[in-house]
């Protein structure tokens, strides 16, 4: 039997879906979307990266996260420094890192939730397929 391709790249979609709309809406309880989420998670990792790194690394263009890391300045969530040339390097703030902080603890049941239908040993499954389709870590 052949897997429907389409089928699966539609399912895999849905899940992608259900997750944003799930944790965005938990998220805004502690007054951030799951693309200021994201962001600050990516600057946590890569403190003092440049916009468009951060933006490859949220899956962004350089504009539209150029947009979003203003937005996060203003909320003084994130500071950003000038770099060498035209570079801006960005950090999270006490307050950004508060925001994040906030968010992980809300996302550990959202994300149990949505994972409820999996074992832990299908979740594993799942996660090092994953992994292996997007040569991800």
């Amino acid at each position: 039997m052949t897997t429907d391709l389409e089928a699966l790249g539609q399912a895999i979609k849905r899940a992608q879906h259900r997750n944003h709309r799930t944790m965005d809406a938990a998220l805004r309880e502690i007054g951030i979307s799951l693309v200021q989420w994201d962001a600050l998670r990516a600057i946590e990792r890569m403190p003092g990266a440049s916009g468009h790194e951060l933006a490859v690394a949220t899956f962004q263009s350089d504009q539209a996260f150029g947009t979003l890391a203003n937005r996060l300045v203003d909320r003084g969530l994130v500071a950003r420094s000038a770099g060498r040339g035209r570079r801006f390097e960005h950090v999270l703030t006490r307050a950004g890192q508060t925001a994040l902080t906030e968010g992980r603890q809300l996302s550990v049941g959202v994300l149990k939730d949505l994972f409820a239908p999996l074992d832990e040993t299908q979740r594993t499954e799942l996660l090092r397929s994953l992994r292996e389709l997007t040569g991800g870590t």
